[in-house]
């Protein structure tokens, strides 16, 4: 078991993160009140907030997790404070997540939180460390889809529901993504501990490439169709309509002009989700 810190500054929450929070409550308050005038806005900011606010969790469950294994360095490098600027690359970790966001729709894993696993003698902890990113988003997936899968949505403004299926897509698509085995994303974390040195060996060299490697794959139209399927049933698991998805998408992009809802698309979304 790692000893507790002697410097309580390297857990204590960042006022970046904090800040971020309260946009995210501000917005959300925004959308949930149903000020048409700025909604689109609104949800724009609510997502983006919240999908900034999932990419610190992630970071901070592998760093949580490496420091419960035994590597006490993570402290000292900011990962404990939930800020995205002390991650060492807070462009991997936050700027591009970000903008795959706001170009494509696609929550795209970054990964910056760099462990020492000399200091983390068993594998399975190695592994620990490495799962605990996705982990967290699937968890998050589940919070936010909770309205959904118990039924809740009876009385949840529609503007608001459409975000909270959107930016649950978006931790689907960041965990499934991560999960590939595919070096430098987590998935490969997990396995690695398990391969022999001269595998580690020959593909360490491609680790930095592994996402844009997997980014160029989803534009193969066949692992596309895959990967979208896949998000698409996982998300009919959590209950969540696939149109509320598409309209959360078009209300997020608020500078196409917001999409037009009609009664009948209200009517089946919530029908949709009572069955």
């Amino acid at each position: 078991m790692a000893r507790a810190s002697p410097h309580p500054e390297h857990h204590r929450i960042s006022p970046v993160f904090l800040g971020v929070l309260v946009v995210m409550a501000l917005s959300g308050w925004v959308v949930w009140t149903g000020r048409a005038e700025i909604t689109g806005v609104g949800v724009f900011l609510f997502v983006l907030s919240g999908w900034i606010v999932s990419l610190c969790l992630h970071e901070y469950a592998h760093a949580r997790s490496a420091l419960s294994a035994g590597d006490t360095s993570v402290g000292a490098k900011g990962y404990l404070t939930l800020n995205p600027l002390r991650y060492t690359h807070a462009g991997l970790s936050v700027l591009l997540p970000v903008l795959f966001v706001v170009l494509g729709g696609i929550g795209l894993p970054g990964g910056a939180v760099y462990v020492e696993r000399g200091r983390i003698s068993r594998r399975w902890r190695q592994s620990l460390v490495s799962a605990a990113g996705p982990l967290t988003n699937v968890l998050l997936a589940i919070l936010l889809t909770a309205p959904f899968w118990l039924d809740a949505m009876a009385d949840v403004p529609f503007a608001f529901r459409y975000a909270l299926a959107f930016l649950a897509m978006l931790q689907v698509t960041a965990a499934v993504l991560n999960a590939l085995p595919v070096p430098g994303l987590d998935g490969y974390g997990a396995l690695e501990p398990w391969l022999s040195p001269r595998l580690r060996r020959r593909f360490e060299p491609y680790a930095p490439f592994g996402l844009l490697l997997v980014f160029a794959c989803l534009w193969i139209p066949a692992v596309n169709t895959v990967f979208w399927e896949t998000v698409g049933t996982v998300l009919e698991w959590l209950r969540v309509p696939g149109a509320d998805v598409d309209f959360g998408y078009e209300y997020f992009r608020f500078w196409n002009g917001e999409p037009v809802v009609d009664a009948v698309d209200a009517v089946d979304a919530v029908d949709t989700v009572g069955r």
